[in-house]
């Protein structure tokens, strides 16, 4: 039996609307949103009432369309990730066209497999800490990159890149450790509600553009400055000296005596430098010794900040006294003014090593000084006040250990690592931090190797005018 053509069949008209070839006339013969569609006598548009028909009496109606709220956009890309792409990209150095190479996609890959490995190649989970794999490969790149530089030069081009590049695919991480703060929103329907949103985390925001800048400042201001120098160094090879008895080399000088013997000796003409030069080379000592000192500013605050292992609170005498030795408590106890510098100059410390070792003993102890100090302010208002002037003594003791540990690293600015800090560096989980702390690390490193080899350059300098 024929169905009745004024029957409307939901199937027939679902797949019409599915058609590729109809999509256009379909759309043409659809009513706008929200316009209800007025009965017509039609029956091949709508369903008519004829008995029989599943529809009833009344006509058919569309169902109702609510209007869609309107899209909220999406947020713009984090800016610190923007920031660092972008802006090393554009000054030369990244990937150029936005397309890595084969060889160096290999290289991100190896990269990122041994920070999620954590540098355990059998994958068992016997690895380090993320926080711990980042801040080595911070400073395994720098070794790579600039462990074989100790000359006043431009970086070469193909190490530039690497730094820059490798050193984007780190710092991307810091894009995503964010802090949440409350924030409003408002509705397309002006309705207002309160969301939390994302920002930057405080310590990155303020510490890791400072971080970039010192960077630039190190690579284009300070080593791309040295294109045409009037000193060279002693295995230069390819340098021709000038026939002339005014520009006659003089015998190479260093300061450094037997100390590091292998580094390159700078050597200049027996006149010595311009004064122009001798000029331009001091603006540029005092220029990175600034960098050196702000990026020593902020490793010390990160470091700060780091938790100290319950490994090395174990570790710590019980007395602050016996950390020290005799000759510095006496002249730490002493209830008059103290020098730190005077306590110095009486050790009379004339190597690095002795330096270390005094800083070790120092810091162990201002922090047992930190620790009584606390635990006298957290007992009984009796003991409080029973205790009360050995809490003040080692408060004053706390302080002044403080002082000398900075002096001594101030007096030795190419300080290794005191025990503590090794300890903090090694078991902290704090991916931010890690990256903070190694980033200034590497470059307060590279500043001051910077300002020991203009150092030397100027003692040539001051050689040669002596013999000329």
């Amino acid at each position: 039996m024929e169905t009745p053509s004024s029957t409307c069949d939901e199937g027939s008209e679902l797949d019409a609307r599915s058609q590729s070839d109809y999509a256009d006339l379909d759309d043409l013969d659809r009513p706008p949103r929200g316009h209800r569609r007025e009965p017509s006598s039609d029956a091949s548009s709508e369903c008519s009432a004829e008995p029989g028909s599943p529809y009833g009496s009344s006509p058919y109606r569309p169902w109702p369309v609510r209007a869609l709220p309107a899209r909220v956009p999406k947020p713009p890309p984090p800016p610190l990730l923007k920031r660092l792409s972008a802006t090393r990209r554009a000054a030369g150095g990244g990937v150029r066209d936005g397309k890595a190479g084969d060889g160096e996609l290999q290289l991100i890959k190896e990269r990122f497999s041994k920070l999620l490995l954590g540098e355990d190649m059998s994958g068992s989970g016997k690895g380090v800490s993320t926080s711990v794999a980042i801040s080595n490969a911070i400073t395994n790149l720098y070794a790579t990159v600039f462990g074989s530089c100790h000359r006043l030069e431009p970086l070469p081009a193909e190490k530039r890149s690497m730094w820059r590049r490798e050193m984007d695919c780190l710092l991307s991480v810091c894009d995503y450790i964010v802090e949440f703060f409350p924030s409003k929103e408002i509705l397309p329907d002006g309705t207002i509600r309160e969301v939390m949103a994302t920002r930057p985390r405080s310590d990155i925001y303020v510490n890791l553009p400072a971080l970039e800048k010192l960077d630039d400042m190190l690579l284009q201001e300070i080593l791309d400055s040295f294109q045409k120098t009037e000193f060279w160094y002693v295995n230069d090879k390819g340098r021709k000296d000038e026939d002339d008895s005014a520009a006659t080399p003089c015998r190479p000088v260093s300061q450094r005596g037997d100390d590091k013997w292998w580094l390159p000796v700078p050597c200049v003409t027996k006149p010595g430098l311009t004064e122009t030069a001798r000029r331009d080379l001091q603006q540029k000592r005092d220029c990175a010794s600034q960098i050196h000192k702000a990026a020593m500013a902020i490793n010390n605050g990160v470091l700060a900040e780091i938790r100290i292992p319950d490994l090395y609170k174990q570790a710590l005498p019980k007395c602050g006294r016996a950390s020290v030795g005799d000759l510095i408590y006496r002249h730490m106890a002493f209830p008059g003014k103290f020098s730190p510098e005077y306590l110095l100059d009486c050790l009379e410390i004339s190597s690095e090593h002795e330096a270390l070792e005094a800083a070790d003993r120092v810091e162990a102890a201002m922090h047992v000084w930190r620790r009584k100090a606390r635990q006298s302010h957290s007992r009984s208002p009796w003991s409080a006040v029973k205790d009360l002037m050995e809490s003040d003594k080692n408060v004053m003791l706390a302080s002044r250990a403080e002082d000398v540990l900075l002096c001594l690293k101030q007096r030795f600015p190419g300080l290794s690592q005191t025990t503590l800090d090794a300890s903090k560096i090694q078991y902290n989980k704090d991916v931010g931090q890690a990256i903070l702390e190694s980033y200034s690390r590497v470059l307060e490193s590279l500043a001051y190797n910077i300002v020991t080899c203009i150092d030397d350059v100027l003692f040539a300098d001051e050689a040669a005018r002596k013999i000329a």
